[in-house]
């Protein structure tokens, strides 16, 4: 098998002299939908954030199509086909939409503009002619992951895409997700809300205080007895 496109080697991260992350490894391998799902404070997001270097990683290894990238600078990162839609989406509110997106094409030189413009338009019909102001809860996180898609990465990080929204719109931005997976794009989800996480992954990690305590396929997870209680409200 062909090594991963992302993968995590005994990864540790402290915050002063707490542990937030110990010995993580995980693999994200071309062409999938990998989830990272558990409770808030886990450490999901500082796993994700990581890859950027913030924050730094204090021991172990980060890999990005075999290269090591721990020590790398974060315009390294995203000028090599990484690209993220944070936690909070970011959107700058003071601007249109159009310079919203325009702010993900920086870290590869302003390229991709005109193309890519109208292909965010046409698959997020909701932005055209917007300002960042005027958006709902659920346009942003659109327009967060469209920013992201501006610069054609090879790998989309996405933090917690359904946090705040309302469930019809979480299922709109997850029917996003499923056309960009159909269309090739290579996925690492962290996610709460894990009946969607799992249902759109093709594998999945579970983390629980700081550390992967189960993974598997994003079925046979939504099938395991102790996730389905912990995560999904379901017993027996």
């Amino acid at each position: 098998m062909s090594q991963p496109l992302l993968a995590f080697n005994e990864v540790d991260v402290f915050y002063g002299p707490i542990q937030a992350l110990k010995q993580v490894s995980l693999t994200v391998n071309e062409g999938e939908t990998v989830a990272l799902i558990g409770a808030n404070g886990a450490g999901k997001s500082t796993l994700l954030m990581s890859v950027f270097g913030q924050p730094r990683i204090a021991g172990g290894e980060i890999f990005y199509r075999g290269e090591a990238i721990s020590r790398k600078s974060t315009h390294f990162i995203a000028s090599n086909g990484i690209a993220q839609a944070p936690e909070g989406r970011r959107i700058f509110p003071d601007m249109t939409v159009e310079e919203n997106l325009l702010m993900g094409t920086i870290a590869i030189g302003n390229r991709y503009q005109a193309e890519d413009k109208a292909r965010m338009y046409q698959l997020f019909p909701r932005l055209e002619e917007r300002r960042g102001m005027t958006l709902s809860g659920g346009e942003q996180q659109m327009l967060a992951i469209a920013r992201a898609l501006m610069s054609r990465p090879r790998l989309l990080l996405l933090d917690e895409p359904s946090l705040g929204l309302a469930p019809l719109v979480v299922k709109q931005i997850f029917q996003i997700l499923r056309e960009l997976t159909a269309q090739g794009m290579t996925l690492f989800l962290v996610e709460q809300n894990a009946r969607h996480a799992l249902n759109l992954s093709d594998r999945a990690y579970v983390m629980v205080n700081g550390q992967i305590r189960l993974s598997g396929s994003g079925q046979t997870l939504l099938n395991d007895p102790e996730v389905r209680k912990a995560y999904l409200g379901i017993s027996g």
